[in-house]
């Protein structure tokens, strides 16, 4: 081949060349651009939904029935979302919670209980409320009328411990009538104390007006006075400690949601 057609092929193959690059660059800058757009998109799709997840709720022992009622409510809005409960006295649940006992979320009866745990959950909401009542033998044998009837030495009055919730409240409102109340004997939950009174072991207790509810006829209500009663607050919140921590802080976002309420509600609960 001639000199001059060697030159000509070389300038041919430098221009090609450049035209290439320019154009190359351009496919991968654009593919750049989507595999970051979709890397983006990817954790705010992830994030909008929490994924399915088996929960741990540990829950104080008034909430036993009307949980079980809201736990199946949320599971059927939540394919694939199984939750467990456990029950038990607040401040049970709370040594459960510092000794780390695997779980996902709490609901206290009071909110000292919960506040002594600011360094295990997350910001607590209330999402319900409820108030005292005496629970007395079924038919009301000793025709307790009122707070200060339970004084009466003849009636064996049963109250929870003073560091559960409702061991506290009871308490509370007993001091502030200035009523002396010596029970037989002191329960680490309310569901002991109404069981006692159920089974006849007692005469009389101070419980939750909604564990009364699920009682029927086993029991006569008494209900105290709004000015002689006290307001027992329930907090829900996540656990830091939680492997799943999206679903845990959905489902306690659900308790405040108008179909949770309701159900609260129903079960005789107070709005929040």
């Amino acid at each position: 081949m001639s000199p001059i057609l060697n030159r000509r092929s070389a300038v041919a193959a430098a221009l090609t060349g450049a035209l290439l690059v320019p154009a190359l660059s351009a496919c991968g800058s654009s593919d750049d651009k989507a595999g970051a757009g979709a890397s983006a998109s990817a954790p705010a799709a992830a994030s909008a939904e929490p994924k399915a997840a088996s929960l741990t709720v540990l829950a104080a022992s008034s909430l036993t029935d009307v949980f079980k009622t809201a736990g199946a409510a949320y599971e059927k809005a939540h394919p694939g979302t199984k939750i467990t409960f456990s029950f038990a006295g607040s401040q049970e649940l709370a040594a459960q919670v510092k000794q780390g006992a695997p779980a996902d979320a709490l609901v206290t009866a009071d909110t000292k209980t919960m506040d002594g745990l600011k360094a295990e959950t997350g910001d607590p909401s209330i999402i319900a409320k409820n108030r005292l009542v005496i629970a007395a033998g079924k038919g009301n044998p000793f025709k307790i009328d009122e707070l200060k009837d339970l004084a009466d030495s003849k009636i064996k009055v049963v109250l929870a411990a003073p560091e559960v919730p409702v061991g506290r409240y009871s308490k509370q409102i007993l001091d502030a009538q200035k009523i002396e109340v010596k029970p037989v004997s002191q329960e680490p939950n309310v569901r002991a104390v109404l069981s006692k009174v159920e089974l006849g072991e007692a005469d009389a207790g101070l419980v939750y007006k909604t564990d009364t509810i699920k009682a029927g006829d086993k029991v006569s209500v008494v209900d105290i006075p709004d000015a002689e009663n006290a307001v027992a607050s329930y907090p829900a919140a996540s656990l830091k400690a939680s492997k799943n921590a999206g679903a845990a802080a959905a489902f306690v976002a659900w308790l405040s949601t108008p179909e949770a309420q309701k159900i609260l509600q129903d079960a005789g609960f107070q709005k929040a």
